[in-house]
């Protein structure tokens, strides 16, 4: 007897519950309140969401028109100059559906939670190498030697752990294996000295490339690549060059 009157009863409340979610959708549903741009769709669940199907992009777009974004607001009025360039990159993006980056529940949420950073793939390569359009350049003493070549040391990722292949320009192998500022004096990532330790006295080093013939030996790193003396690359310039040690 209590299941013949139990089921119509569930049956009646999830009807109702059913009615109300697609009557007072923003009562029954809704997250939380709108950003203020979009106050005006606050009790209008259905100008942005299809119903059981989420948010398509087409109806972003139908306000937000991508090649406009960051020129111009939604009115047709020009964007300022100054503030253009942080929104004139979604003209780049490869197709990405508003909703990988944007949120707008849970008040002035600008990126979804969910993921916690921009996804850098949906940009076009071009503009992915472009980063100073949109992040302001660290002003640190090292960064500001960088000329902003950012993927040099960071991934697009992950900003942190940031790598330096330094073998690229000195292997720091051996009794190189030191702290930056032996090398590089003055917070100066730019220039570099070997005379920062007791092998390497500038006359002692005169005095060896003098005796090879070598008259220009100040920009020691374009020869000597890592700690072997012997493994030397020689460019032609300033003498007859070094000997190496399979020439003897």
């Amino acid at each position: 007897m209590k299941s013949r009157i139990l089921i119509p009863v569930l049956l009646a409340n999830l009807a109702i519950v059913t009615v109300l979610v697609f009557v007072y959708p923003h009562l029954m549903v809704s997250p939380g309140q709108l950003t203020a741009g979009h106050a005006a769709q606050e009790g209008d669940c259905f100008a942005c969401h299809d119903p059981f199907l989420g948010t398509p992009a087409k109806r972003c777009e139908s306000c937000h028109t991508p090649e406009r974004i960051g020129r111009f607001t939604t009115k047709g009025v020009p964007v300022a100059a100054t503030i253009a360039g942080k929104g004139a990159f979604h003209q780049t993006l490869k197709g990405a559906p508003c909703v990988a980056c944007h949120s707008d529940h849970r008040g002035v949420a600008k990126y979804r939670p969910a993921t916690g950073r921009f996804a850098h793939a949906m940009l076009n390569e071009a503009t992915r190498r472009q980063c100073a359009t949109c992040h302001a350049a660290p002003v640190d003493a090292a960064h500001r030697q960088a000329n902003q070549a950012c993927a040099t040391c960071h991934s697009q990722e992950r900003w942190k752990p940031a790598t330096l292949d330094h073998s690229r320009l000195f292997a720091l192998d051996r009794d190189h294996d030191v702290k930056c500022a032996t090398c590089h004096t003055g917070a100066d990532y730019k220039t570099y000295t070997c005379y920062g330790c007791h092998e390497h006295s500038p006359a002692k080093i005169a005095s060896e490339h003098r005796e090879e013939g070598i008259r220009d030996y100040e920009n020691c790193v374009r020869c000597h690549k890592n700690a072997n003396e012997h493994d030397i690359i020689w460019d032609g310039r300033g003498g007859d060059g070094p000997r190496r040690k399979h020439d003897d």
